[in-house]
């Protein structure tokens, strides 16, 4: 089993202006003059954490990190004004240019696999490759899935994420329900649908864990922990009204034009977030893609399972591109 390579801080920071009033927290570490690659978070709405700076062998690559609006350390925090697909795909292209970065490498897990497809169709040439773990490609049969679907696993659990909801039937209705409460001005209503939210997707990423039970998670403490939390699932249930921004289907509609590049996609067997299948149905669509299926690991990057996978394209990573380079 491989680990994480050792704890590395940042050797820049910069707030980056983009479209008014977002300001975008960027960290580079590792090599100044390593080959560029850009870790790009889940949720949406998550943040980057200072483990994710673990997954690179830190002598060879530069390692860029960023917090996607409204998210993290980005500012103004939970901001859903000015907040779309495109919008995140426009502020990598900032980021890029402002550090010169001719091209750069993709890592990214569930809607960071997402936004990295989404980017590297936009700007294949900026892309020197990637590596996804837990394929989301962000199609309306997934959040089915997601939200209905897996009521038939976790029934209890289910009915109440759904019991505010009358005649609930399909994924719209509670992505429609709990982004209006999001939206409102009633803060109880507004915490209590955000517990229930994340509640439901922290069971799914942790059911296969021992003691990971059957509830939906309690109101957190602190006035900052109740801001964060408001933030991340006001963004995640923007994303998820909208469709994330983009046709159904549109990621592998248009797959066909990505040009050829090294592509890895890790998955976790027991992940019922984000389906097998998605990664499957990519990887046929890919020529000559990689898929590493992962037996013994759900969702979460931070499974020890999934570290060793991810670190062991990360390294595969390094090894095809010293030779491309050569």
């Amino acid at each position: 089993m491989r680990s994480l390579y050792p704890s590395i801080e940042p050797y820049a920071v910069h707030h980056i202006d983009v479209e008014n009033p977002h300001v975008i927290y960027v960290e580079e570490c590792g090599n100044p003059s390593g080959i560029p690659v850009v870790c790009l978070h889940g949720g949406p709405g998550s943040g980057c954490s200072v483990e994710h700076r673990r997954f690179f062998d830190s002598g060879f690559y530069r390692i860029i990190l960023f917090d996607q609006r409204g998210s993290g350390r980005s500012q103004p925090l939970g901001e859903t004004a000015g907040n779309r697909t495109l919008d995140l795909i426009s502020d990598m292209e900032v980021i890029r240019h402002r550090l010169d970065i001719p091209q750069w490498m993709l890592f990214g897990g569930s809607w960071g696999a997402t936004l990295s497809l989404l980017y590297a169709q936009s700007h294949p040439e900026s892309v020197l490759g990637m590596i996804l773990r837990g394929t989301f490609l962000a199609r309306a049969s997934d959040l089915d899935w997601f939200f209905v679907g897996l009521k038939r696993l976790f029934p209890q659990a289910w009915e109440r994420l759904s019991k505010e909801i009358p005649d609930c039937e399909h994924a719209r209705d509670i992505i429609d329900w709990y982004y209006s409460a999001l939206q409102g001005e009633d803060p109880a209503i507004s915490l209590g649908a955000a517990c229930n939210w994340s509640g439901w997707g922290t069971l799914m990423v942790n059911w296969h864990k021992s003691g990971s039970g059957n509830h939906l998670e309690e109101k957190p403490a602190t006035d900052a922990q109740r801001e964060r939390l408001l933030a991340k699932v006001g963004i995640e249930t923007h994303y998820a009204h909208h469709r994330y921004f983009i046709e159904d289907n549109e990621i592998l509609s248009r797959i066909g034009s990505l040009p050829a590049m090294p592509v890895t996609l890790v998955h976790g067997r027991y992940d019922l977030t984000c389906t097998m299948e998605s990664a499957w149905l990519l990887h046929k669509a890919i020529p000559d893609s990689r898929l590493v299926q992962v037996p013994d690991a759900g969702h979460l990057i931070d499974e020890p399972a999934m570290i060793s996978a991810l670190v062991g394209e990360t390294d595969r990573m390094r090894e095809l591109l010293q030779e491309k380079s050569s």
